[in-house]
């Protein structure tokens, strides 16, 4: 995750609840509204298949997915329900294992290293997909392969999604095709608010005259769900605070290096070694001291959504606004007696649309039935009685439908949630009936404020710097959480040992690689 010079956050924050959110995207739960990408070189994109082009399904196969997220309650009503349609239309059943959200990120490569056996697998560009597709973990996906096994994908995938989730020029994913807002918000309670006559949430320091408020008036509470996590990577807070606060964009979401979406020369910089970095530290310092957070945030593995239905948390970022809208359907269907809201404290910032690939499905490159696969992404993804079930789980327990495209939470809507079902995302996605109005007008609001950049598309390749990378992540796990946290005393000190650090671990190298693929990269769009 789905697409978006002073005051930020902390932003190691949330990374563990990231993965989690991330892939949720857009507008209106699980259906994200389209906001269009800009055109690029679409000539090798996937013509309509013919009928002489029918695949043969006469051997039954039996397929297994892998998913990121914790298994569903109803998994097995649900998916037991599928597979007696798959029999019926392709001659297959499938077998879902879950990864789940709190160690997904360890388990995802190893599953590809020890080369499991497995079909079908979820993945993001926020969940390893440029890094399998470089190292041969994905199966290719040419033109002839889609349009015998996947035509109906096909001609409903705007020719760009197929561009936009191209590496290196081939395609190794079937991309969600539902283009989604990148942009983070802020969940916070209302009630709150209103009881001690705060300003409206409108800017990171509104947002963190809040924060301090609760802070020293509501003890045994926190004001805001801090946690960070396993491993390395920017997120939410990250995002909202530093990205769109500042208008720049982040090249990789491991990596300290960024560039001005304004700026046509696409000039990389090391975030932390800019005013911008220095002035925040003072910010992360003062919250720190006036108890914002935990000061065991760096092994919190709290559910940070959970804790502020149950009152224990005041605010914490979200992944999207989808996500955000969620949560408040959510509260204000399981717990109304507390009132929370959306907040955008980044409101006259550019807009960006996430890329296709912010969800989407590939084949293991080891698959044993890489047709059949591709044949049930296209259902999933196209035939709405599959789309439904998969995604909204048993009509009547699960969901209630209303209509085509709009759905209620069924008596056991809880049973069949929190997985990356959102690989499938497609415009056959309901929206929830009770999304809220709110998180509808900040999204219109978006629509006229969306920005498209030269970069936009731009993957970065660390195939010549892996080492470089690995080592960067340790350094900024070691030195940059604590740092951002509140936790080291003396802030210069601690800016300059992570600068130190960094350059020690090649941090120059790997910059001087990225400048020299996104120069070769607007050569090409000239």
């Amino acid at each position: 995750m789905k697409a978006k010079k002073s005051l930020l956050l902390p932003m190691a924050a949330l990374l563990s609840m990231s993965a989690v959110l991330a892939a949720c995207g857009g507008n209106n739960n699980n259906a994200a509204s389209n906001t269009g990408t800009p055109a690029v070189n679409s000539s090798a994109a996937p013509t309509n298949a013919t009928a002489s082009n029918e695949p043969d399904t006469s051997k039954e196969v039996k397929l297994k997915m892998l998913l990121v997220g914790g298994k569903p309650a109803d998994y097995d009503k649900v998916f037991g329900e599928l597979n007696k349609k798959l029999k019926e239309r392709i001659n297959a059943t499938v077998e879902a294992e879950f990864l789940d959200w709190s160690d997904w990120n360890q388990k995802y490569p190893l599953k590809f290293a020890a080369n499991e056996d497995f079909d079908l697998v979820y993945t993001a560009n926020w969940a390893y997909y440029n890094d399998q597709a470089l190292k041969g973990g994905f199966l290719e996906l040419t033109e002839d392969m889609l349009n015998k096994y996947a035509p109906q994908t096909v001609k409903n995938m705007p020719p760009v999604s197929f561009d936009q989730a191209k590496v290196n020029g081939k395609l190794f994913m079937v991309p969600n095709n539902n283009v989604e807002v990148n942009d983070k918000v802020i969940l916070y309670r209302e009630d709150l608010r209103k009881k001690y006559n705060l300003p409206e949430i409108n800017s990171l320091e509104s947002y963190a005259t809040y924060l301090k408020a609760i802070a020293a008036n509501e003890k045994g509470m926190l004001a805001y769900g801090a946690k960070a996590g396993d491993g390395w990577k920017w997120h939410e807070m990250d995002q909202a605070t530093l990205e769109q606060h500042n208008d720049w964009n982040l090249v990789d979401m491991t990596l300290p290096l960024a560039y001005k979406m304004d700026d046509a020369s696409g000039k990389i910089f090391n975030i932390y070694d800019t005013p911008e970095f220095k002035q925040l530290l003072t910010y992360y310092k003062d919250l720190s001291d006036s108890g914002v957070w935990s000061k065991n945030v760096v092994s919190n593995k709290n559910d940070v959504w959970q804790d502020i239905k149950a009152g224990k948390v005041a605010s914490y970022a979200a992944q999207n606004l989808g996500t955000a809208g969620s949560n408040l359907a959510e509260m204000r269907r399981d717990n109304p007696s507390l009132e929370v809201a959306i907040a955008d404290i980044t409101p006259d910032k550019k807009k960006i649309a996430a890329i296709s690939t912010q969800n989407g499905m590939a084949i293991h490159a080891t698959s044993k039935n890489p047709e059949r696969s591709l044949m049930l992404i296209d259902l999933l993804q196209n035939d709405k009685e599959i789309h439904d079930l998969t995604m909204y789980g048993i009509s009547g327990t699960n969901y209630v439908p209303e209509g085509d495209d709009k759905y209620s939470a069924g008596p056991a809507a809880a049973n069949y949630t929190g997985f990356s079902n959102w690989g499938w995302n497609s415009q056959l996605n309901r929206s929830d009936s009770s999304y809220p109005k709110e998180a509808d007008d900040i999204f219109e609001k978006w629509q006229s404020s969306i920005y498209h950049f030269p970069l936009e598309t731009f993957v970065f390749d660390d195939a010549k710097v892996k080492t470089e990378v690995a080592s960067i992540s340790n350094v900024m796990l070691r030195y940059s959480i604590p740092l951002e946290y509140g936790l080291v005393k003396d802030l210069d000190k601690g800016q300059a040992d992570l600068i130190k650090q960094l350059k020690a671990a090649g941090i120059e190298k790997v910059m001087t690689e990225m400048q020299a693929q996104v120069d070769a990269f607007l050569a090409q769009q000239k």
